[in-house]
């Protein structure tokens, strides 16, 4: 008695020799949600629309969250729709502000490198979002990270202040004036990182979880001031 064999085929299409296959399909995203001016509200498909309106729709995302950092009372906008373009923004800016030069002497001025700046922001991003991760917070990394790069528009905005300031003079006024603009940077950054994480974290471990953001955006802030070049 010989075993039954079973023959699976796959077929793609029929037709005779001369003619050309027919090959029809819908190619759609799924989980895109909102419509293509960034309104929200229906499911659309991203392959279909202009190169122009999809950069259109990513500036128009990146300044809202830029606006919800300057203004943070609406907590979830940041969570809900997480990017890394705003931190990428401000990261790229505040590095090349802050490298350091070579002097006539051949000698650097003192400033970090710019692969520096780079490492201490995403590096310190990620420590303190593993820390609210291992007490427990329910957010996931990437929201973390989003949340912690675009509040450090304040303290880039603190270093635009500092650079301006020192085009005119290196004085004691300037040097007040540089730390004031600073310390209203920090303060902004670690508010509104607090208004976005702060009810990530279990109730009983909040402090522990704020602790590493001020850390954070202590470090940044102080190689801004530190930056007199």
């Amino acid at each position: 008695m010989e075993p039954t064999q079973s023959v699976d085929k796959l077929t793609l299409y029929e037709s005779s020799l001369d003619d050309e296959p027919v090959l029809e399909g819908n190619i759609s995203v799924p989980g895109t949600a909102g419509a293509p001016d960034g309104s929200g509200g229906f499911e659309f498909n991203t392959l279909d629309e202009p190169i122009s309106q999809t950069i259109k729709r990513d500036l128009s995302a990146v300044g809202s969250k830029f606006f919800h950092v300057l203004y943070p009372v609406e907590k979830k906008s940041l969570l809900r729709e997480w990017d890394l373009w705003g931190p990428l923004i401000l990261c790229t800016f505040m590095a090349t502000v802050l490298q350091g030069h070579d002097t006539d002497n051949g000698a650097g001025d003192g400033g970090p490198e710019f692969a520096e700046v780079f490492v201490i922001v995403w590096v310190g991003s990620l420590i303190v979002t593993l820390n609210t991760k291992m007490l427990g917070g329910n957010i996931s990394f990437f929201q973390s990270v989003c949340v912690l790069g675009y509040c450090l528009l304040p303290l880039a905005a603190a270093l635009l202040v500092c650079r301006i300031l020192l085009l005119f003079s290196s004085g004691t006024a300037v040097l007040i004036m540089r730390m004031i603009s600073v310390l209203i940077g920090f303060c902004w950054s670690t508010f509104a990182s607090m208004q976005f994480l702060g009810d990530c974290s279990p109730p009983s471990k909040k402090m522990m979880s704020m602790y590493p953001m001020l850390l954070f955006y202590l470090v940044i802030g102080w190689m801004v001031i530190s930056h007199s070049n």
